[in-house]
């Protein structure tokens, strides 16, 4: 099966001043794009190239499992965004986060000190475990919960092409930005549900 570049789920420009048009040309058109032809070439004649993207991660390794895996968590992390976004989750969400952390700041304090903390080039995750509870959990590289018994709930991604045209070196400041300008919580709250 051939992969092909999901859209973005709204215009190149919507999320500005946040994240530029330019930040979004290069991150989703040429970085995320490559993901795509690179895995298409590394799948070709092999048992990989009649699966799922889901099921190339889950069975995979090495650069099939990266260009797989970078595929499916910038499409994620594209999701995990919408224009005029932040604010606060509500329903069973809010409830488990407040479970989790006692308070939306202390998740959003916790969130932050996870991305702004995880070493190198990665995402940092809102996850939800098998017993229902939500937890951060930090990926490196290509790593993504779908390799594990967490259901991804909302992602950021933390390399630096996804912040630097806009932030240059300030991992914090897009961290905030983020949180409290773009998170897409009815895209979290429909995955928690």
């Amino acid at each position: 099966m051939e992969h092909t570049l999901p859209a973005l789920p709204y215009a190149i420009d919507a999320l500005a001043p946040h994240i530029s048009k330019e930040t979004l040309e290069f991150h989703h058109g040429k970085h995320h794009n490559a993901y795509v032809v690179n895995l298409n070439n590394l799948i070709k004649g092999t048992e990989f190239e009649a699966m799922s993207l889901e099921d190339i991660i889950r069975k995979s390794s090495g650069g099939v499992f990266n260009n797989a895996a970078q595929v499916w968590n910038h499409t994620f992390f594209w999701h995990s965004m919408k224009p005029q976004g932040g604010g606060e989750p509500k329903g069973k969400l809010a409830e488990a986060i407040n479970a989790k952390w006692g308070s939306f700041a202390a998740f959003k304090e916790a969130f932050t000190k996870s991305a702004v903390g995880n070493f190198g080039s990665g995402w940092t995750w809102l996850v939800k475990k098998p017993d229902g509870s939500v937890d951060i959990v930090n990926t490196s590289n290509a790593g993504t919960p779908l390799t594990t018994a967490d259901k991804a709930l909302l992602t950021i991604d933390v390399w630096e092409h996804a912040y630097y045209i806009d932030f240059r070196n300030l991992r914090p400041k897009f961290v905030e930005t983020f949180l409290g300008s773009l998170a897409n919580w009815d895209f979290a709250e429909a995955n928690f549900a």
